[in-house]
């Protein structure tokens, strides 16, 4: 009995909408799950948590489009009152404490991460460029909402908002980017819409 092989881009992907959907709501719960692993950080008001490396794949995996519209929706669920922001926070109350910069970064992130990769053919160097980049933005997005809630200097946001997530982000980006390389191919063929 001769077994077939499966085409990607007729036989499972063959409805574009079904697995856009498919592939937003994954990066939703796992943007959320990640949200669940928390590491409090002393002296920070912020604490470091995977949701990161879900939002570097988010914008890899799925594209500029797809990437920040699971952001986006994981936000917009979250304040309509899911408990799946760090520490189980949810509703609209919940933006009034420090990480909403950070969450409003996801966004720019995924959205930046899936353009910068799209311009050139897969390079695992590139595709880290394109990781720290999106760090880079999280970071500027969350350092600024802590000096307006704060009131606080930028430089000391940026003490208690960015460094302390550097060695652990660097970790994310390295191991985003083995993950990422092995199913880079394989997410286009699948998520280009």
């Amino acid at each position: 009995m001769k077994i077939q092989s499966l085409d990607y881009n007729e036989d499972i992907i063959g409805n574009k909408t079904v697995v856009a959907a498919i592939g937003i709501a994954f990066f939703v719960l796992a943007t959320a799950l990640g949200a669940y692993v928390r590491i409090p950080v002393h002296g920070s008001p912020v604490p470091i948590t995977l949701q990161t490396f879900f939002v570097l794949l988010s914008g890899a995996v799925l594209g500029k489009r797809l990437g920040s519209f699971s952001q986006a929706a994981y936000f917009i669920l979250g304040i309509s009152g899911l408990p799946i922001f760090q520490g189980a926070g949810f509703g609209a109350a919940y933006l009034a404490g420090p990480t909403t910069g950070y969450l409003i970064g996801f966004i720019a992130a995924s959205y930046s991460i899936g353009r910068i990769i799209d311009i050139r053919p897969f390079d695992a160097k590139w595709v880290a460029a394109s990781f720290a980049i999106g760090s880079l933005i999280i970071y500027a997005f969350g350092a600024a909402w802590l000096v307006y809630l704060y009131k606080i200097s930028f430089s000391k946001a940026i003490s208690i908002g960015i460094l302390p997530f550097i060695p652990g982000d660097i970790i994310k980006i390295l191991l985003a980017t083995v993950i990422y390389s092995r199913i880079s191919q394989r997410s286009k063929n699948i998520f280009s819409i």
